[in-house]
């Protein structure tokens, strides 16, 4: 009756615990498309990365629901490992920015189906130092909030926690001196915000042209917004990433690089697809060219 293996893995508090709920229907789903399904629940960070890690590989396919944070786990396990094996994703998270960024389902029962009869498509994992990311490493203004906000807080309120808990810890903005050398180019200055991502959405707030993204092509997008020394700078920062969404302004740096190492005070906190990886004075990031096999 079953001809392949699926490895579910869970996290059952991401977002508002909904996937407990449907769990019973989407096991049910995958094994009408043939999959024998082995189940594991996560019940600590890191323990998505053991799981994927450890047993992928006996697997045909790997399948993980809960936020971007899950996502990474079991890339990371993945990647750290050399394990090339197709992955399903059902996101389920506050924000979900990678689901956002592929065009997923975020009903639970449609992409469970999704992925029960899609099709492979490939994506660019970057490294980040020994961590791996599947769409952003970033640092600066409000970058943190993702990790820092209350889990609780978010399952109720979604976007609105991020905004009010941003409200809060408004005087953390500042600028950072950052020093960046991609593909032999030197960017150097004060940013507020920086961000190395291979998508067209961070943070659930920014939106990337998508006609100059391509999410599989060995290349980060990145973007360095200058610490603005006037009113008038600030808004040419706003019209450029809030309003036009073309990125074009002197305070703006948008450019696409693969091999990049960035340099900065040991003080800077970086996320990785929203979670926090520890702290750098100098890291070194490149891609992993359509390392994920992304089914849906």
């Amino acid at each position: 009756m079953f001809s392949k293996r699926l490895l579910l893995i869970v996290n059952p508090v991401s977002g508002k615990k909904m996937f407990l709920r449907y769990m019973p229907q989407v096991v049910r789903i995958f094994m009408d498309a043939g999959y024998l399904v082995t189940t594991m629940v996560t019940a600590a960070q890191g323990e998505a990365t053991d799981y994927a890690a450890e047993y992928a590989l006996a697997h045909d396919l790997v399948v993980c629901t809960g936020g971007d944070g899950t996502l990474n786990e079991v890339l990371t396990g993945l990647a750290r490992k050399g394990l090339s094996v197709p992955v399903g994703y059902i996101p389920c998270g506050s924000t979900n920015d990678f689901a956002v960024s592929r065009g997923l389902s975020s009903d639970i029962l449609a992409a469970a189906e999704a992925i029960a009869h899609g099709r492979v498509t490939r994506y660019d994992v970057g490294r980040f130092g020994d961590h791996y990311f599947s769409y952003v490493a970033a640092f600066g203004a409000f970058s943190w909030l993702s990790y820092t906000t209350d889990q609780n807080l978010k399952n109720v309120l979604g976007h609105t926690a991020y905004i009010l808990d941003g409200i809060k810890d408004l005087p953390k903005v500042k600028p950072y001196h950052v020093r960046m050398t991609a593909d032999g180019t030197v960017y150097e200055g004060d940013y507020l915000f920086g961000a190395v991502c291979n998508s067209t959405s961070i943070a659930g707030t920014l939106e990337l042209p998508r006609d100059r993204v391509d999410t599989c092509d060995g290349l980060f997008e990145v973007l360095l917004i200058h610490e603005p020394k006037t009113i008038m700078d600030l808004e040419s920062i706003l019209l450029a990433v809030a309003v036009n969404k073309d990125y074009q302004s002197p305070y703006v740096d948008f450019f696409r690089a693969s091999d990049i190492v960035i340099e900065n005070p040991p003080t800077l906190d970086w996320t990785v697809d929203g979670e926090f990886p520890g702290h750098y004075d100098r890291v070194e990031v490149s891609p992993l060219q359509g390392f994920l096999k992304l089914i849906s």
